[in-house]
């Protein structure tokens, strides 16, 4: 399985926790959003671990099943149907996370996410 990482996954991880741990071991590949990494590194710079935790993060970019995730024009065009469906919903979200599920779209992938509001689209596949 291919899997898009999220930030909470990602910092789970990190943290050693067991569902995340397993989840990385298992997949074929993992895929990081450009989101992810800006919020991963926003949090480094407010965090007093900085250079251990970029670090860490290198390491795992390194690894020969890990990716980075950028968007396309046909990104935008996911972003704008996501962004759509969840005002007629009336269920909005984060603005970052509609970027995320409009790549996890894009390229086919399972989101691994703990954030409930994901529910409101059950378009994306979810760990």
């Amino acid at each position: 399985m291919n899997i898009a990482m999220d930030t909470n996954r990602y910092r789970d991880f990190c943290a050693n926790d067991s569902v995340a741990v397993d989840q990385v071991q298992i997949a074929d590949r993992i895929f990081l959003p450009h989101v992810t990494l800006a919020e991963l590194r926003a949090g480094f710079l407010c965090g007093t671990k900085a250079r251990e935790n970029e670090r860490i993060l290198t390491r795992f970019l390194n690894s020969p099943r890990v990716s980075m995730l950028y968007p396309t024009d046909q990104t935008t065009r996911h972003y704008a149907q996501i962004f759509y469906q969840l005002r007629q919903q009336g269920t909005p979200i984060p603005t970052n996370d509609i970027w995320i599920a409009a790549l996890v779209m894009e390229n086919n992938l399972t989101l691994f996410s703990r954030d409930q509001h994901f529910h409101h689209l059950p378009q994306i596949p979810r760990i």
